[in-house]
């Protein structure tokens, strides 16, 4: 199979252009989009957050830089080597500088497979190699143009990228189906716990829209608090009144013996910065024993919500592993009046009173001291409990999907390499998708 592979130059088989220089001077609030290195994300062009351009300047100075759907995109800086695939949405938009756009230059290559090739080993290894710039490593078109390719014939690039593309479709299809969970549970929090909806239906003799049990269990009236207008009968307090708010530390990074083979997962706001639901299933580093007892909040438990205090303010997940937190983390344990989930909404919910709540001149941040003043609503108790549990098993079913995504991505990661060197042949990992897939 490997014989069947050429080997060419990297320009003479893929078209690549670097985005144009453009200034902050001129990114509007509306127009063509323009995608930012921030924006990347594996699979697609992702659009949100990004800036815009006017579009009568884009038709002067860079309509030559639109782009196409299909097409692939590299960072060449920062995230060195962060790749993704243009979609629907990303048609027409200009790549910001510091990202290159990549596309086949004749038939001996598809689209599809120049993704795969820059996840490849043999690619990566290059561009480190002429990365340069000691803080941020730089790469660039300079390099590209240097640098050889190995591609096997279309059909098994078609082949190849078949595969790879299963576990990707499903990878993908699980992360929108978690959007749509994670929408939903927050679409029913602002309902019953921000708007009052079911309570002022009541109140203006309306339906209220759900089943007569579970409307019964909302008062008729809204009556004055610190929180404005609230449903009769229920309270207000501190958030740390009823939630054990913690803090953290970080055990000397020089001493071995509290990291060394440690078995304690230690979240960090990195962690939790990569999270793609708000849900903590693992963590980059590890504590052992004699490490955790370095942390005055020691290992926290299953269920523990977890909130970034600092750089930024605003990372939220509830960890599903016992896990240990540094000072850029306040947790909260909610074994008391309030569920976990409740906690977990609530807290997205008023991220806007937390920022008002935080201080600090290099970058902002809120104390736990700060924190725990801060009113939360409180429910009464039977409205809490037909909350979770309706909110409950959408939650559980992002965990099941985070979980069988991760799993895809590292039979993915496995067979990549091999694929893509020729080791390992496309109809003995199609064996190793379908069983992973089903």
């Amino acid at each position: 199979m490997a014989g069947e592979w050429t080997e060419a130059p990297f320009p003479e088989v893929i078209d690549f252009q670097e985005g144009p220089g453009i200034l902050a001077k001129d990114f509007r609030d509306e127009g063509v989009p323009l995608v930012r290195l921030a924006g990347l994300e594996r699979g697609s062009s992702e659009l949100s957050g990004c800036n815009y351009l006017d579009p009568e300047t884009v038709a002067t100075k860079w309509s030559h830089f639109g782009l196409a759907k299909g097409d692939i995109l590299l960072s060449t800086s920062a995230s060195l080597g962060r790749i993704a695939v243009v979609g629907d949405d990303g048609v027409g938009a200009i790549a910001y500088t510091g990202i290159i756009r990549m596309r086949p230059r004749d038939e001996r290559l598809i689209a599809p497979f120049i993704r795969y090739l820059l996840e490849g080993p043999d690619f990566q290894q290059q561009a480190e190699m002429m990365g340069a710039g000691s803080v941020i490593r730089h790469f660039g078109p300079m390099h590209l143009r240097q640098m050889t390719v190995r591609i096997p014939p279309p059909d098994e690039q078609r082949a190849l990228t078949y595969v790879l593309g299963t576990l990707d479709d499903k990878i993908e299809l699980n992360r929108r189906m978690n959007e749509t969970l994670e929408a939903m549970t927050r679409t029913l929090f602002k309902s019953w716990f921000v708007d009052f909806d079911p309570v002022r239906a009541k109140t203006e003799g309306r339906d209220p829209g759900l089943p007569q049990p579970l409307a019964d269990l909302f008062p008729g009236r809204l009556v004055g608090s610190e929180l404005g207008d609230i449903p009769e009968g229920w309270d207000v307090s501190p958030i740390g009144e009823v939630v054990n708010v913690l803090g953290g530390g970080t055990p000397n990074t020089k001493e071995p013996r509290y990291w060394a083979e440690g078995e304690h997962s230690f979240c960090t706001p990195r962690d939790m910065a990569s999270l793609t639901s708000p849900v903590l299933l693992d963590t980059e580093r590890h504590l052992t024993d004699e490490g955790i007892t370095k942390v005055s909040s020691g290992l926290l438990p299953v269920g523990t919500v977890l909130l970034s205090s600092r750089a930024p303010i605003g990372y939220l997940a509830i960890s599903e592993i016992p896990v240990s937190v540094n000072q850029g983390i306040i947790a909260m344990v909610c074994d008391g009046l309030l569920p976990n989930l409740y906690v977990l909404l609530w807290a997205q919910a008023n991220m806007d009173v937390m920022e008002a709540n935080a201080n600090g001149s290099t970058f902002q941040e809120i104390s736990k001291k700060n924190f725990r003043p801060i009113p939360v609503l409180i429910p009464s108790s039977l409205v809490l409990d037909r909350f979770v549990t309706l909110v409950r098993p959408l939650h559980e079913r992002v965990g099941v999907n985070l979980r069988e995504s991760r799993t895809l991505a590292a039979l993915r990661d496995a067979l990549l390499p091999k694929l893509i060197s020729g080791e390992l042949r496309v109809k003995d990992a199609e064996r190793f998708v379908e069983r992973a897939t089903q």
